[in-house]
Parts: structure tokens; sequence; C-alpha cells
């Protein structure tokens, strides 16, 4: 423990108060940017939590701040009596209590050995803890520095000089996989409409961000414990699909522990609800089978339908046309069962495609879409719209929780499901795919309807993930 820096911060705890109010609006900034990273009624661990102010903006369900300086503690525990604070080195402070985030905000550049720290949170992650850092971006230690000079901001001792590349290193050597990195925040003071202007807009636009203020991290533990098999859930949306719906059976693999298939049939011309019936009862001896017909419209409706019907640890879509090969669905599960990520998309971009598999427009406008959506989401999608997505059930009903923050007007379901998994953090990987041509049928899909619905979409999500 640094005896020189914990007398310091405990020296400025009674004007610290005064500090946040003088540079409100970049304490704001901070705070609303975690909130959006964040769910809801969390329980929280924060790491160097000052007074408290962070911590208690949040409104944890469970809130728990550690912090060096008594001070800083005595304040922060007669203000936020609901919050709890303890006095600790956050090196190897003892609480075993488990937490869906751990923030560290603005305080990693004052730990002694950063890796200690990172191994010693391990002991307070379930599989599903967020860790979220910030941190200043060191292109404006001059600026701050200045500030300092003119009593703009509080003095502070010296810190690491710590670049988002430095933390993710730091943070895969101990056992941590980064989820997102970015930044935020250009103009750190308050102009009316000009702050609004810049910090929203202007600081999300590709070079320009790198000027950002402050760099943030969300990563999560990956070699914490975990089930060795889950069971799964394959649901398979069909419209006018009456020559695969056996075919979709038969070239089915065993997934997991137990593996259960859901039909979801949406108002076909042609026979398809019978023939799920009929197969529904030839296989019922070798496979669990349900089957729903859909009362709305879309596939996007179909999926909610058989998502809310199923029982599986682990959710899958596959598309009747079985364009997507049923045996690659091992694949998928391999890949989120061994904690790779946990929400596994499907991409028909990397290999080869049969003649007529995909039209020349549908495969240009994929690859356009995929590249506006790596950027919005801040995580790599090489193709937004195959039907093959996987994720957990656990999940799954956290996005259904949270589907009103984006509105429900996705025909599809793969941009419910994606924008969803971003907004909780989800972990996204892509598993390559041979698209195969039609066997039977013709596709659902109108081109241009749908790809101007998709420009839509792609307009809402900078309003809702990327322009906040």
């Amino acid at each position: 423990m640094n005896k020189k820096l914990m007398n310091f911060f405990n020296k400025t705890a009674k004007t610290r108060k005064y500090w946040i109010k003088k540079n409100i609006y970049y304490s704001k900034s901070i705070r609303d940017y975690i909130k959006f990273l964040i769910e809801p009624n969390s329980d929280i661990l924060e790491l160097g939590c000052g007074t408290g102010d962070l911590l208690n903006s949040l409104k944890p369900k469970k809130g728990v701040g550690i912090d060096f300086s008594e001070e800083m503690v005595k304040i922060a525990s007669k203000r936020f009596k609901k919050l709890e604070f303890i006095k600790a080195d956050v090196h190897n402070f003892k609480s075993k209590q488990k937490f869906d985030y751990i923030i560290i905000s603005d305080s990693i550049g004052y730990f002694e050995d950063i890796e200690k720290v990172f191994e010693n949170l391990k002991k307070n992650c379930t599989p599903r803890t967020r860790i979220i850092i910030t941190y200043y971006n060191f292109f404006w230690e001059p600026l701050l520095k200045l500030s300092e000079f003119f009593n703009l901001k509080m003095s502070q001792p010296f810190t690491s000089w710590l670049s988002k590349e430095d933390i993710k290193n730091l943070l895969y050597v101990e056992g941590y996989d980064t989820i997102k990195t970015g930044e935020f925040l250009l103009f750190p003071k308050n102009i009316p409409f000009l702050s609004t202007f810049l910090n929203k807009y202007v600081a999300r636009l590709p070079l320009i961000n790198k000027l950002n203020l402050v760099n943030f991290i969300v990563a999560r533990p990956v070699d914490i414990e975990r089930k060795e098999e889950y069971s799964v859930s394959v649901v398979i949306p069909a419209r006018n699909e009456e020559g695969n719906i056996e075919n979709a059976l038969k070239r089915m693999p065993r997934l997991g522990s137990h593996t259960e298939i859901v039909f979801v049939e949406g108002n076909s011309s042609d026979n398809t609800y019978d023939e799920i019936k009929r197969v529904a009862k030839e296989y019922s001896k070798d496979w669990d089978i349900k089957y729903y017909q859909q009362e709305g419209k879309g596939k996007g409706d179909a999926v909610r339908k058989g998502f809310s019907k199923c029982n599986g640890d682990i959710l899958m879509i596959l598309d009747a046309d079985l364009t997507v090969p049923p045996k690659d669905l091992k694949k998928f599960y391999n890949a989120i069962a061994k904690n790779k990520g946990e929400f596994i998309n499907g991409t028909r971009l990397v290999y080869p495609m049969e003649k007529e598999s995909m039209r020349t427009l549908n495969l240009f406008g994929n690859r356009m879409f995929s590249l506006v959506f790596t950027w919005l989401l801040d995580q790599r999608f090489k193709d937004t719209l195959c039907g093959t997505k996987v994720l957990f059930k656990d999940d799954y009903e956290k996005i259904v929780k949270n589907r009103k923050y984006f509105g429900d007007f996705d025909p599809f379901g793969d941009f419910d499901l994606i924008f969803g998994a971003s907004k909780l953090n989800l972990k996204i990987v892509e598993i390559p795919v041979r698209y195969k041509e039609r066997t039977y049928g013709s596709t659902n899909i109108s081109r241009f309807k749908h790809g101007w619905l998709l420009i839509k979409m792609c307009l809402f999500a900078s309003k809702k993930i990327k322009f906040v």
C-alpha cells in the first residue's frame, strides 16, 4: 500500500464533493455512460470508490465500495447509508461476495500491481460478471495538468501511464476477455447545445473519437467454473417449407445433455403445418418435439413464440430452408459451451457459396450492413442477417426485459437479438457456415422492402447505441 498516496486522498477527502460539483458535467458524463453499460437493479462493486457518488448514482440492488482512504470511506458511509463501504487495499481485500458488475472508474492508474488486483477480483466474479473500466486518455495529460494549475480541477498525484492496449493485455494475462472498448467525452465542460453536439455526435466519429478524454473497457472472466454440459432447444421457424421439415430432423445432431426441437409454423400456403404434425408423431420416440402456430407475422414473431416455449439452457435458431446445414449446430454448441462466446452468430460470408444460395444484391447488402453494425456495436460483425443464432436462455430473458429500450419493430428477429446482446455486453462470436442452395421452395425475403427496413434499423441503432 502506498502510504503517500493514501495520505493524499485522506487530506483531500473533504474537498471531494466541491470538485465533483465544480466539474459536474464531467462527473455526470461518466455516470451516464456507465449507467448505459449496466442493467438496473444489479449487484455492483466499485474499486476506488472515493466518497461514493458514482456508486450511489448507479442505484444498485447491492452496492459495495472499496477504498484505501479512511476519510473517503467515512464520508461515503455517512452520506449513503444504504450502501456498504469498506476501507481496504484493493490488492488483497477479503470479501468473497459475488457481483454482476465491478466498476474501476478513474482509479486503475493508482494501483501498485494491476495484475494482482485483477487476480484478486476472481473470487468476486461469476461467469456473467462484467468488469467496466474507465480511464483518461493520456493525450489529454498536458491539458489536465494545465487545468490543475489554474485551479479548474482537483490536483492529483502522478498515475501510471496506461493505454487501452496496456489494460487489455493485463486483463488477458489474468484470465479476462475484453468484450468491447471505446472512447467518449470530447469536450468535458458544459456549454449549452455545443457540448451536447460535440459529445453526442462528433465524439463518436472515426478518428475524432481517438481524441476523446475518456477510454472505457468492458471485460469478462473466462476461467470461472461452469457446467460441463447444457440442455439445448432448437427453434425452427417454418413458412412454406413443407419439403424441408423431415430433413431438418433427419440431419439434426444430438446436442448437449438433451436436445429439444421446437417448430413454429407461420401462416404457410402449403401443407407445412400438417407435415410438422406428421413428422412430430413419427419421430416422437427419438426426439423431444414441440410444435406451434404463430398468431402474428414475420420470423421475429415466430422466434419469440418458440423461445417462450423452450426448456433448454441454450437456445438456437435453425432456419427451416436448411441453407445452413443442421450439422453445423454442433459447432455453435461447442463455442458457447466452452465459453468462447455468449452470443454465437453464424456468418455465411467466409466460405464460397453455392451458385443460387444468395443473390448478388443480397450479398452486397449483407456486407455493407456488417461494416455498419461493427462500428455501431463496437464488436465485430461479418454477417448480421445469418439466421442461425445461439445464446443462453438466461441471457435471452434479460433481452426480453430490456426490449422496450429498442422497441418491437424487427420482423426478422436478428436485430432484436443482436441489439439486445450488445446492450447486455455479451461476448459476440461468429461461426462460419457453408451456405447452401435451397432444395425446396423460394426465399420469403423481399429484398427492397426489407433493405429499406434495415436502413431504418441502422438509424435507430445509431440513436439507441452509438450516439447516446
